[in-house]
């Protein structure tokens, strides 16, 4: 498996510009225990919708789809997220729940794919790897800091939809979309509603097979 090689792609403020290492640099100070701390489990048989970035110079849709062909159960450790937010986002993601694979740190940024999580969060290797850009000193296996998910492709899109077609809908459909308040994140939640819009408005041929695919 290779590990540290994807996340943290987002760009602060409105124009997205990916600086490809905001997660990496964020302190390893631990947060005081909050509410994102313990995120809990969502009501029984309730598909949750998330959005995890990847810069597509390092991870892209095409590389997931490659190391799919390898064989219809092949699950991808979502690794590198060094956010004490975006990995409570991260520990929230149970077994079947549906993320748009977001392709940063190109030209024309967007959603690319679609992944189903196949695992729940476990530790990141990478943060007791000190070779890695993602060690982390203050981690132990006894209290790791750290956490993937494993994902399986479900479809990568012919048609991206991109951000700047989102962007139409910002101050409408997609006004509650993290990916506008919070663009920095690298895993982000989707709410429902959006999910809906984006697959039965935006690209329906393609993904319409997700919409209101709740459980």
């Amino acid at each position: 498996r290779r590990t540290g090689r994807k996340r943290g792609a987002e760009g602060g403020g409105g124009g997205f510009a990916s600086t490809g290492r905001e997660e990496a640099v964020v302190t390893n100070k631990v947060p005081k225990k909050g509410a994102l701390d313990d995120p809990g489990r969502p009501a029984a048989g309730k598909r949750q919708y998330f959005l995890v970035k990847s810069e597509v110079d390092v991870f892209s849709v095409d590389d997931m789809a490659r190391a799919s062909a390898t064989g219809p159960t092949y699950d991808e450790p979502w690794d590198g997220v060094r956010n004490h937010q975006a990995k409570n986002v991260q520990r929230s993601m149970r077994e079947g729940d549906l993320a748009f694979f977001w392709g940063s740190n190109t030209k024309e940024p967007g959603i690319f794919g679609v992944v189903e999580v196949t695992r729940e969060a476990f530790p990141d290797e990478s943060q007791f790897q000190r070779s890695s850009k993602y060690y982390d000193a203050g981690a132990t296996r006894e209290k790791p800091r750290w956490f993937n998910v494993a994902v399986r492709l479900r479809k990568k899109l012919e048609r991206p939809v991109l951000l700047k077609d989102l962007k139409v809908h910002q101050k409408a459909a997609l006004e509650r979309m993290p990916l506008f308040t919070q663009s920095r994140l690298s895993v982000q939640p989707v709410p429902d509603a959006c999910w809906d819009f984006i697959c039965g408005e935006m690209n329906r041929d393609e993904l319409g097979e997700f919409l209101g695919d709740k459980d």
